[in-house]
């Protein structure tokens, strides 16, 4: 028996990285999967996004489990796109249980940030109006089927650590928004509790995924060692896989967490709240 046997997960951001992992683990736990990813390039964001074949490997990577996953290509600034995917979701397995709103853009760029205000735009457009698409697509599914739910936010240490700027819109874009979900999450699982709809987000440290697993972040690193400063682990890692934040997210869903609504739940290797004695770990990954 898997904790989560006879669930369906609404999955943003499914083709890799995180949302692959949580994908492959609620299936693993019993969990039917409906994945939504933008399958394309966003302009501001240099290195390379997720593709078409991404999220048809994701597919087939859930159905080797047992389970079943309906992938959708579709962008979270779009509610149409939310909209079909449910949809199609609803149409396979008839039910809601779990969202994931996942889907997200670290769009950092390089001396001298061109592309500043489009990366801000974009930023603020994915990580937070998608986000918040996402829910008001999901949350009166969950509360017309009258059988409670769990909504869950990936946000970021960011929201608890001192932070800098560097001028670049894509990062002031991302943490702007990271800080915003916090409020988001706290105004939905205020208004969704009555229906035992549990709402809270995520704040890992870094998490290894090809978002921030790459040349150009590498030199952005490089490139911002004020910045950095404040990205260092009180434990010995440098980053977390993103299994370990698919266990976190699947305890958060699960009954075992079933009391835990509006938390910002910190997964942060003692990041933003311990003091590296040692001089830190400082991370390269980020999401």
């Amino acid at each position: 028996m898997g904790q989560l046997d006879g669930k369906v997960a609404f999955i943003t951001g499914a083709a890799r990285g995180q949302g692959r992992s949580h994908a492959l683990l609620f299936a693993e736990e019993g969990a039917d999967i409906i994945g939504l990813d933008i399958c394309e390039q966003v302009e501001s964001v240099v290195p390379p996004m997720s593709t078409q074949d991404d999220l048809d490997e994701t597919v087939a990577l859930v159905e080797k489990t047992g389970r079943r996953m309906v992938g959708v290509k579709g962008d979270t600034r779009n509610r149409a796109d939310i909209q079909r995917a449910l949809e199609q979701g609803l149409a396979e397995f008839g039910r809601l249980d779990i969202v994931l709103a996942n889907a997200g853009i670290f769009a950092a760029g390089l001396k001298p940030y061109a592309q500043s205000e489009q990366a801000w735009k974009d930023s603020l457009d994915i990580n937070l109006t998608g986000t918040w698409n996402t829910l008001q697509l999901t949350a009166p599914i969950l509360v017309d089927q009258g059988q409670g739910g769990s909504i869950v936010i990936t946000s970021s240490s960011a929201t608890g650590r001192w932070i800098t700027t560097n001028y670049d819109g894509g990062v002031d874009g991302y943490n702007a928004a990271k800080y915003a979900l916090g409020g988001l999450m706290t105004a939905y699982a205020g208004k969704l509790a009555e229906h035992n709809i549990r709402v809270n987000t995520f704040h890992p440290t870094g998490v290894s995924t090809p978002m921030v697993a790459n040349d150009h972040f590498a030199t952005w690193v490089d490139e911002n060692p004020t910045y950095m400063a404040s990205w260092m682990n009180a434990l010995p890692v440098e980053s977390m896989q993103p299994v370990d934040a698919s266990q976190v997210f699947l305890f958060l869903v699960s009954d075992l967490g079933r009391y835990i609504t509006g938390q910002e739940l910190f997964v942060d290797a003692g990041q933003t709240t311990i003091p590296p004695l040692g001089g830190g770990t400082q991370l390269n990954h980020q999401h």
